[in-house]
């Protein structure tokens, strides 16, 4: 997410080169939102933000104020209507949001909101043309208090809402950013000589000339218009902030609480040599994720650091890719092997985790293939075991790989000659964050955070006649479906 109010700036193309930057958070689709004072435009579709937007589409958003999305679905299927920022009028005006994490009371605010729609006649969620992800909700509960502006909705409507919420938001005047009170997705606000910026990463800052200010802290709202920027809590602070960042998914050269996301995985990788050594010949990276862990183990080893792996720059990240196809199907086009450099060599391949196996095992299969005569995997983060409910899409244990498997069968299941994980406790100290202000949940079930129920726990759950099923649970305690009455 981007967001950026700076009036005399040329604010689409801005929020583009932020999203650009952002672009390995989300993948499926991309829009921006920019307000000129008086109206509200957005510009969105399926792809990648340079699929999406060129010269003159950017052209034709003019304004001062902006929000842009790169989406990676975890709520709502993967397709157009669900492709934000997500767009709704207001008592006051209009609304445009952009949200980066998961709710986890989906199911309850579903009906609070469905009940809301029924009465005002509105489309219910499933319809074919209405966004069935949990940003949706969101807007929908910000745009129904008649009478009240953005902000003050938004100080009632925030701390209703449980679980993973980044947001940016905006009305015609006023851009607004918000933290969920244990701060799970980060979050991070900018200064341009002539506005402000609030980015999901510190690198989008830089990519637009912005200084970091400070992380948004968790439970705290912030808005920015013509008066300056002014901050307001709707929750006291209660840090978990995702330790998964850490490992995948932020770039390295962000910053994550303050502490350098490629110092912290160099730190990682040298603990990992301390506690998996092996003899052999080169530390080769699986790039680019693995490459400060290797660089971290070779250092910590003494054994010589090498690109083993050439990566094709055109792929996207195959971890994210929406469906089990497209992703073993990345896994081939992305990587290809340096012979020359392996052939006849003890490798240590170092990796930022192990999910559901696929990488790794292909891997391990190309450098034998290309002449390694002994593989030794090294992972960067430990067995992730439990499913993320907070914005990551492996939802379900069944996928994860280090489910009731022990390291040995791992090993097995991949051909490596060895496996190691770097422990728990060598992650957290490496990050240099206090353990209780982490979320640790994928990889010991500890989570920060109240889950729904398991039959609320589906992706697509506010997606056609089965949410009806779903949600009737929640009937005898909350009251009728009303506009959940699918078509």
């Amino acid at each position: 997410m981007f967001g950026v109010w700076a009036p005399g700036e040329e604010v689409a193309k801005l929020t583009y080169f932020g999203l650009y930057a952002l672009q390995h958070r989300g993948q499926e689709s991309a829009g921006i939102a920019v307000s000129d004072g008086r109206r509200i435009l957005v510009y969105k579709d399926m792809g990648l933000v340079s699929q999406v937007f060129d010269e003159s589409a950017l052209e034709s958003l003019p304004g001062h104020l902006a929000i842009g999305h790169a989406r990676y679905s975890t709520t709502g299927s993967s397709n157009w209507a669900n492709a934000q920022p997500t767009f709704r009028a207001t008592a006051t005006g209009h609304l445009a949001l952009g949200h980066n994490g998961n709710l986890t009371n989906t199911a309850e605010l579903a009906i609070v909101v469905a009940d809301s729609a029924d009465n005002a006649g509105e489309l219910p969620f499933g319809h074919r043309d209405v966004s069935t992800s949990d940003t949706e909700l969101i807007a929908a509960l910000l745009a129904a208090h008649p009478g009240v502006s953005l902000e003050e909705a938004a100080a009632a409507e925030l701390p209703k809402l449980n679980g993973a919420f980044s947001l940016v938001f905006m009305d015609q005047q006023t851009l607004y950013a918000a933290r969920d009170p244990q701060g799970i997705r980060p979050l991070v606000l900018g200064r341009l000589e002539r506005g402000w910026v609030v980015a999901s990463e510190t690198a989008a800052l830089d990519i637009v000339g912005a200084s970091f200010v400070r992380d948004i802290e968790p439970g705290e709202l912030i808005a920015v218009d013509e008066d300056g920027l002014r901050s307001s809590r709707f929750a006291d602070a209660a840090p978990k902030h995702c330790l998964f960042e850490y490992v995948y998914l932020a770039r390295p050269d962000s910053l994550l609480n303050g502490h350098s996301v490629h110092a912290t995985r160099v730190r990682v990788g040298r603990e990992l040599a301390r506690e998996h050594p092996t003899e052999a010949d080169l530390v080769i990276p699986v790039p680019e994720s693995g490459t400060p862990g290797a660089v971290g183990y070779a250092q910590g080893s003494g054994i010589p650091f090498a690109q083993g792996l050439v990566k094709n720059a055109y792929v996207g990240r195959t971890f994210i890719s929406p469906s089990q196809t497209l992703r073993q199907l990345g896994i081939r086009l992305k990587l290809n092997p340096l012979r020359e450099v392996i052939a006849g060599k003890r490798l240590v391949v170092v990796d930022d985790s192990i999910v559901r196996g696929n990488t790794q095992r292909a891997i391990v299969k190309m450098l034998r293939e290309a002449g390694a005569a002994e593989v030794h995997v090294r992972i960067s983060s430990p067995p992730v075991k439990w499913p993320c409910f907070y914005g990551i899409d492996f939802a379900t244990r069944s996928e994860l790989i280090a489910n009731g498997v022990s390291v040995a069968g791992i090993q097995a299941s991949i051909g490596a000659d060895s496996l190691g994980y770097i422990s728990l406790a060598g992650l957290v100290e490496a990050t240099e964050t206090a353990k209780d202000d982490l979320c640790r949940a994928c990889f010991d079930g500890e989570y920060p955070v109240s889950l729904p129920a398991e039959e609320h726990r589906d992706k697509h759950l506010l997606e056609g006649t089965a949410t009806l099923q779903r949600a009737e649970s929640l009937t005898a305690t909350v009251g009728g479906l009303g506009a959940l009455d699918f078509p």
